[in-house]
């Protein structure tokens, strides 16, 4: 049984049609999953909106431990990569965009530090030229 919707945080249907299709299903065989794969969805988008720790996910979430399981087994997998781009390529489709950005932006500033040599070349220590030897 799902919880209830309660959190600011909380994917709406809509959402759900969209995410779904790119989140994992529970392996056949083996004992049959008993938590929805959207409330652990909506467990990590509390944990990651909120700033808080995984352990202080409310009681009526999932286990803190289970939700970070997954969170950790979706990003090593590479899901968050793949749903980011997937979401920039519909979003983009429905502004009537190119799919894929034709351009880009770079930072004036960190090309300036890159070229002088970064931390390397600034952090180099200066003797004192007042002729004192302490």
């Amino acid at each position: 049984m799902a919880r209830p919707r309660t959190y600011p945080t909380d994917t709406s249907d809509a959402e759900w049609a969209i995410l779904e299709p790119f989140i994992p299903v529970p392996k056949s065989g083996g004992r049959p999953a008993r938590i929805a794969r959207r409330d652990i969805v909506d467990a990590i988008f509390y944990v990651m909106k909120g700033g808080v720790s995984w352990r202080m996910l409310p009681a009526d979430f999932p286990y803190w431990k289970t939700v970070y399981d997954y969170f950790r087994q979706w990003k090593q997998s590479g899901l968050y990569e793949r749903l980011g781009d997937a979401l920039r390529v519909h979003t983009r489709t429905v502004l009537e965009r190119n799919a894929v950005p034709t351009a880009a932006i770079v930072d004036s500033r960190s090309v300036k530090t890159s070229q002088k040599g970064g931390s390397v070349d600034t952090m180099a220590a200066k003797r004192s030229t007042d002729g004192s030897t302490t």
